[in-house]
């Protein structure tokens, strides 16, 4: 699985932030990585230090917050999503299909009016 950071994907000067290039296997332990966590423990979730996820050109941490804020950066490099436990609930939900067998399909892994979305895709496509 990789992540990575795209500047500029539309005319609305928007980004992402994409994880790709993985099986089911990988979004299996993603999925746990997230329930264990952030559901479960309440702690953020570096996912520099997930040995199954290559960070190319960017670093994310997912933690748990009082609103629903989504990606933000101050620098390009280094992110923080915010959202609540709904929040990461709802992506739990949106993660399960790619538990379940290989898909070429993409996800967005929330709906929020910001600048940064957070694109969850096999094969790195939406």
């Amino acid at each position: 699985m990789k992540l990575d950071y795209l500047h500029n994907t539309n005319a609305f000067g928007e980004h992402i932030i994409r994880l790709y290039d993985f099986g089911k296997q990988e979004a299996l332990q993603f999925k746990q990585a997230i329930e264990q966590t952030i559901v479960a423990n309440k702690l953020p979730l570096d996912l520099s230090t997930l040995s199954f996820i290559a960070a190319r050109n960017c670093h994310l941490v997912l933690h748990l917050g009082d609103e629903e804020a989504g990606i933000q950066t101050a620098d390009g490099k280094h992110f923080i999503c915010v959202l609540t436990l709904n929040g990461y609930q709802q992506m739990l939900q949106l993660l399960q299909p790619f538990c379940l067998k290989d898909t070429k399909g993409y996800q967005w892994l929330y709906d929020l009016d910001t600048e940064i979305d957070f694109l969850f895709s096999p094969a790195g496509s939406w």
